[in-house]
């Protein structure tokens, strides 16, 4: 049971409990009440309420009127101060605007963070397929056009982890055993693109594409998810691959292959 598996891991200092109930939110949903905060960070349901409501007093979460939580602005300032953020979101927003001036579409910048996208920045299509992805959310690899390309150019060990990991349905289309997402994956790598179809949620689909430093190695991926009788890969595949190399020669040209704010995460899948 994974109440059982969070009451092993209890935290016991202070500091260990306030970070597991911010990496609660990390393990995916945007608002959480109480009881899953507790659950997920492997808490008693009195200190749970204590630290929370400290933690709201503070600016680092808000309490929503339905009773629920969320990050606050404050933890949402000082996180955005990270490097990888603000670095990589300056380079690419310019080339997000430009691919969303091109097809109106959801547009999406991520990194590998914990074995998953970490979405760095995204641009909502007002006339496209409506998503729930905020920036700093976590995704799964392998139901997602830019989780698809980051497996397929992550070091073999990060990929055979997940590999071997669950393959979670998401839905009725997300692949879900290993050899199939193997196969995709070294589709990936041949064609220089990912496609995912109805695999995250019904009725969405996506199209990946790499970003490269001056290397050549995959830092980041850039996508474009559209409703899925929409998604057409001769509409959408020429802007997402030019807008992927011109933020790879911006990338390439930043950090001159020297300091390469993301190789730990490439080499560790951290």
């Amino acid at each position: 049971m994974a109440g059982d598996g969070a009451e092993r891991a209890r935290p016991v200092s202070v500091a260990g409990k306030v970070m597991a109930i911010l990496n609660a939110f990390a393990q995916g949903g945007v608002r959480l009440n109480l009881s899953e905060i507790c659950r997920r960070s492997g808490l008693p349901l009195a200190t749970g309420h204590r630290l929370v409501g400290e933690l709201v007093g503070g600016g680092f979460l808000e309490r929503v009127p339905d009773g629920t939580y969320r990050i606050g602005t404050r933890l949402w300032r000082i996180g955005s101060q990270a490097p990888a953020v603000t670095g990589l979101r300056e380079l690419a927003l310019p080339h997000m605007e430009d691919l969303y001036e091109a097809t109106h579409d959801n547009v999406q910048l991520g990194v590998l963070r914990d074995d998953r996208v970490l979405i760095v920045e995204r641009l909502r299509g007002t006339r496209s397929v409506p998503v729930v992805t905020q920036v700093g959310a976590l995704l799964p690899l392998h139901t997602t056009g830019l989780g698809k390309v980051l497996l397929a150019y992550a070091p073999p060990e990060v990929r055979e982890k997940v590999l071997s990991g669950e393959l979670v349905r998401h839905s009725a289309r997300s692949i879900t055993a290993a050899d199939d997402l193997r196969r995709a994956l070294e589709q990936v790598r041949g064609s220089g693109y990912a496609l995912t179809r109805d695999e995250m949620t019904l009725g969405a689909s996506s199209v990946g594409a790499p970003v490269r430093d001056a290397s050549g190695e995959v830092v980041a991926a850039l996508s474009l998810v559209s409703a899925t009788r929409s998604a057409d890969l001769r509409r959408l595949l020429p802007p997402l691959t030019t807008a992927a190399r011109a933020l790879s020669r911006d990338v390439a040209a930043h950090w001159g292959g020297d300091t390469d704010l993301f190789s730990a995460d490439r080499k560790t899948g951290a």
